[in-house]
């Protein structure tokens, strides 16, 4: 009956955002980008911003309208946010509107690509419409554009490994999967962990590191996970063969999650390496001695790519 009920709630809600943004627009939108909202999007997007990330990915071959409102979330949930800068002043940095732009960026942004009808005369980065559209036009010149280099546009919004992994998280969550195979939106247990990793990225690469709470400089590669899955209350056996064998395995061909830990390798007693998928084909890992914790691509060319697993799916 809840399902039943979410469902209803969800068809009026998306109702309501095609009328508030224009069907026509709206419907263009779907049919550029290969996601549709998730109950998650529909109940914490409002209307109207819903209706903005998805009309103005559209401008931008290849980047996804989930990706815009991951970064309003992050900047301002969506214009929600008492903090100051959001609806007028400017934060410590002196960013503002709630994409959070520096005032110089923005004009040059609008300059090049003015925002389309329906914001503000001039435009504002206070303004959510002129805002959303130049962030999407920000973020196409910086390599979002036919998914040359979407973590490095997005790093170039706000240059920290920590937020690219955050927002490629949090966009996956507003992501469904109706229509297109398994759902990719990262559990609680699998959020946790990723929050966790994100907290370590800089850290020095070592040989049998357990972490800084344990007396050690850094990590290797599976004890990073290892500590990542035990922030989130799973726990995980200590080398990357064994958190290999312990499961459960995503079965080949399935959409990885994010929160899943990938490896490399023979499965029969060779497994290597260990990462954790963050989405977007990235993933947080301790690759090896003079290297720090990193977000890096998960494929890469002559990759021993072994496989994954999903330990969220342990806790109950």
């Amino acid at each position: 009956m809840a399902k039943v009920a979410s469902a209803v709630l969800g068809a009026v809600i998306l109702l309501f955002v095609l009328a508030a943004a224009g069907a026509g627009g709206m419907l263009s939108a779907f049919g550029s980008s290969s996601t549709q909202p998730s109950s998650a999007a529909i109940t914490d997007i409002p209307g109207d911003y819903l209706g903005l990330y998805m009309n103005a990915a559209a401008t931008c071959p290849g980047l996804e309208w989930s990706v815009l409102a991951a970064i309003g979330k992050v900047e301002s949930d969506h214009g929600r946010s008492p903090l100051p800068g959001v609806r007028n002043g400017t934060n410590d940095a002196g960013a503002r509107g709630p994409m959070q732009f520096l005032l110089s960026t923005f004009r040059s942004v609008v300059a090049k690509h003015p925002p389309p009808e329906g914001g503000a005369n001039p435009p504002s980065p206070y303004d959510p419409h002129d805002a959303v559209y130049a962030a999407a036009a920000y973020l196409c010149d910086a390599g979002a554009r036919d998914g040359k280099d979407l973590p490095g546009a997005i790093k170039a919004y706000n240059h920290a490994d920590w937020y690219v992994a955050d927002v490629l998280a949090q966009a996956q969550t507003y992501e469904s999967s109706e229509g297109f195979g398994a759902n990719t939106a990262p559990s609680s247990a699998a959020r946790e962990a990723i929050n966790y990793a994100e907290g370590q990225l800089g850290l020095p690469y070592e040989w049998g590191g357990n972490g800084p709470g344990t007396g050690d400089t850094g990590f290797d590669c599976s004890g990073l996970t290892k500590a990542a899955y035990a922030a989130a209350g799973i726990s995980l056996p200590r080398t990357a063969q064994e958190q290999f064998d312990a499961g459960p395995q995503v079965p080949s061909g399935q959409l990885l999650r994010a929160g899943d830990l990938v490896f490399y390798g023979r499965p029969n007693g060779g497994i290597h390496h260990v990462g954790l998928y963050v989405g977007d084909g990235q993933m947080i890992d301790a690759p090896r001695p003079g290297k720090p914790i990193r977000i890096e691509p998960y494929r890469y060319r002559g990759d021993d790519y072994a496989g994954a697993t999903r330990p969220a799916d342990r806790r109950p």
